[in-house]
């Protein structure tokens, strides 16, 4: 079986700015596993370090992408969903055959997604349209 993509929501009590207790709900994340058990393992393992005190794991959802595209600079802190289609023909038909497929970017901002998307594009031989561009509401990606 091979590792998949799963988007884990988390839910915690933080406390705000003057002291008091704030309920945070439907927090996502991307989670690299083989099942949902091991996503809600691994989840329980990562969050330890970032939150005190008790917090639970929601919904885990497998979630499909064609390529993720990462990057080491530091200012690229948000995650972006480029939905992508690509036109191939038939050869037997003719016809032109439309293929969807979604892309997760590491960028900065929107401009810098879609940068991004078309230099990781620029080797690919396939006829590509960009469909839509959104911010995915990932807080971090654990690879």
């Amino acid at each position: 079986m091979q590792n998949e993509w799963f988007e884990s929501k988390i839910e915690y009590d933080k406390l705000t700015e003057d002291g008091t207790p704030k309920r945070v709900k439907g927090e996502s994340y991307l989670v690299n596993g083989i099942s949902c058990s091991e996503v809600e393992r691994r989840m329980t393992h990562e969050m330890k370090s970032y939150i005190s005190g008790e917090f639970m794991v929601t919904d885990i959802k497998r979630v499909k992408y064609g390529e993720l595209v990462f990057t080491d600079d530091e200012l690229a802190d948000r995650y972006f969903k480029i939905k992508l289609v690509f036109i191939t023909l038939d050869e037997k038909t003719a016809a032109e055959k439309k293929t969807r497929q979604d892309v997760l970017v590491q960028a900065s901002d929107l401009r810098n997604a879609v940068v991004r998307l078309e230099e990781f594009m620029k080797g690919s031989m396939m006829d590509y349209t960009i469909a839509s561009v959104r911010e995915a509401p990932y807080m971090d990606v654990f690879k």
